[in-house]
């Protein structure tokens, strides 16, 4: 019997491993970081009772601030990378609780320098910024910082809660060991009575499989590993949104949910009209389980049974090389700049750490610091999948390459909500490419349905988690508390009325919540949805308009941080504070699984 175990870290080659020694060729320099980092926060402050005493005072606090910030985030992120490589190495989690433990002193230390800045009157501020040219480039920053008057505790309280910042922060991390290294899932059999392990990263494989049996196993086994911590699990989540609810109500927001939203400018109700808009197009959704339904020809369709290919690919394996020209096809409408960039950085600069190894996180990621590579972190298989998975973190990577050759370190990265605009804009562009360099009907219908696939998980999936994830808070708010009943029993409510009546029901379903580690981020995954509508507006801009639209989203790429997300895609003719964008996105899936029903009628196998 032939074997596929995991890797051990050591036996990956150092090509195909990302160039983490570019941050620091040894750990002397990380330990100097946190050093200087430190010592800034030291001088900052000896500087409280003192940053408005003149606008030179607040000038000097301010560059002191963006560079010893700087420093410790350069350490904190290469520290998160080392342990992300292989969760299992005792030294890089050492590494990283000190990092960590760094950046909870500085935040500390530098506790102060918010509620001192807004202890002031607004006038006040603006007038420094008048008197002192050098503050200008300040402007936006100390702007957004107003905006956060009336949520802001005093600098006793601020201190506080600072202090708490690696208690704040326990539940992700204990999920993220827990997930990555405590669990194990055993192993399966493939087709060919190959044994291969079951992981986090490996599970969507498996049930792409056209092997019923395989898929029912695979999700049998890795659920069944999810019941068994069940209600360990729960505590873990019911802490972080009790944490997220009791933060929101000492920073006088009403819900968890403005908290959240308030820091970007993001109105409460553009997340209400994507839960809005998406809810009006499920009836597209149901009918595209029962087309599945028929065309995987299955007297009953199971939730191991949503990632089965509708329709045959021809067995093609991409190589890691492969993937990259394949993108950079894609990316063409994008420009020589952008293209020659992208394949420079990750075949020659070695930003990707390209496969599984024992240990390594799951998923996917772009990553780095103002000064560093945009790093990638992935599991590349050689499926479609995974060359939309590279073009999708390369997207990412790429708007960091843009921003940081642009702006300054104190705009220099994204909110989510506009960073998840890149990553989607490269899928989409495959995605486009690719269906229109085919003449095979069977290709096109595997890529229509992959398509459907790309809004399903991503505009009603994260919907659907954005729903949980809102009920979930609003229950605490309420005076409830979550319990793994109440988390399963809410779960299983909203999976039951996104997929319909056509999919049978799944008891184990009920625990897939709690595999999610993006809910330790509060409200993050909505920005899913969105940033995928929004990139398939700009998208259809940049087909149609040409290399107008293109220069009018490459200036949004390089704009970082420097405005508001909302303000910042109306740079690349996009408003998010409408919905349009949304709905325009939900009737091209519409129109996807009319198409896809009209080429598989009759035919089970397309």
């Amino acid at each position: 019997m032939n074997s596929d175990k995991q890797k051990l870290r050591s036996e990956i080659p150092s090509s195909d491993k990302w160039d983490i020694e570019a941050m620091y060729p040894d750990e002397k320099g990380f330990s100097e970081d946190i050093a200087a980092g430190i010592a800034g926060g030291e001088i900052l402050a000896s500087m409280k009772g003192h940053l408005m005493d003149s606008p030179s005072s607040l000038l000097k606090a301010l560059l002191t601030y963006s560079d010893s910030m700087r420093k410790i985030e350069r350490a904190y992120i290469y520290a998160h990378m080392k342990r992300d490589e292989d969760n299992s190495d005792s030294k890089y989690s050492e590494l990283f609780g000190k990092a960590a433990g760094a950046l909870t002193a500085y935040s500390s230390l530098v506790s102060f320098f918010d509620p001192e800045i807004l202890a002031a009157e607004p006038s006040a501020v603006y007038e420094y910024m008048r008197e002192e040219p050098a503050l200008e480039m300040f402007r936006f920053m100390l702007t957004s910082l107003l905006r956060k008057r009336d949520h802001t505790l005093s600098a006793a309280e601020e201190n506080i809660i600072a202090s708490y910042g690696e208690v704040l922060r326990a539940s992700g991390n204990i999920f993220t060991v827990l997930n990555n290294v405590d669990m194990r899932f055993g192993t399966l059999q493939d087709r060919d009575g190959r044994e291969k392990d079951l992981t986090v990263a490996s599970y969507i494989r498996f049930l792409e499989s056209s092997d019923c049996c395989i898929r029912k196993q695979a999700f049998e086994k890795l659920y069944e590993g999810y019941k068994a911590v069940n209600n360990t699990i729960a505590s873990i989540n019911s802490n972080n949104v009790r944490r997220d609810v009791v933060t929101a109500g000492l920073r006088r927001y009403s819900s968890s949910l403005e908290a959240s939203l308030s820091p970007n400018d993001i109105p409460v109700s553009v997340y209400d009209n994507l839960v809005s808009a998406v809810r009006a197009h499920m009836p597209s959704m149901h009918r595209y389980v029962g087309i599945r339904k028929r065309v995987l020809g299955l007297e009953e369709l199971h939730m191991y049974d949503v990632y089965a290919p509708l329709a045959e690919m021809k067995d093609i394996h991409y190589t890691f090389e492969e993937a990259v020209d394949l993108s950079c096809k894609a990316l063409m409408p994008m420009g020589d700049e952008y293209i020659s960039t992208f394949r420079h950085g990750i075949l020659e600069e070695r930003w990707v750490d390209r496969y599984e190894n024992r240990g390594k996180t799951s998923g996917a990621y772009s990553f780095g610091s103002y000064d560093s590579y945009p790093y990638i972190l992935m599991n590349f298989g050689g499926a479609l999948r995974d060359v939309f998975t590279l073009i999708h973190e390369g997207g990412h990577s790429m708007h960091a390459w843009y921003t940081r050759n642009t702006q300054p370190y104190i705009y220099g990265d994204h909110s989510i909500f506009t960073a998840e605009v890149a990553s989607t804009v490269n899928e989409t562009l495959l995605i486009n490419y690719l269906l229109e360099n085919t003449d095979d009907p069977e290709m096109k219908a595997y890529l229509i349905n992959f398509y459907i696939d790309e809004f399903k998980g991503t505009l009603f999936r994260q919907t659907m988690f954005a729903e949980f994830e809102r009920s979930s808070h609003e229950y605490v708010e309420a005076g409830g508390s979550l319990t793994a009943e109440w988390l399963n029993s809410e779960y299983d409510r909203l999976n039951t009325e996104y997929f319909g009546p056509a999919m049978e029901h799944d008891d184990l379903i009920q625990y897939e919540w709690s595999r999610i580690p993006h809910f330790y981020n509060p409200f993050y995954v909505y920005q899913y949805a969105t940033g995928f509508s929004a990139a398939n507006a700009i998208v259809r801009r940049i087909l149609t308009e040409g290399d107008s639209a293109r220069d009018e989203y490459i200036e949004f790429l390089r704009s970082g941080s420097l405005d508001t997300p909302i303000e910042l895609l109306k740079i690349a003719g996009i408003d998010m504070s409408t919905p349009e964008p949304v709905d325009e996105a939900l009737k091209v899936f519409d129109e996807l699984v009319e198409e896809l029903d009209q080429l598989s009628k009759g035919n089970r196998n397309v």
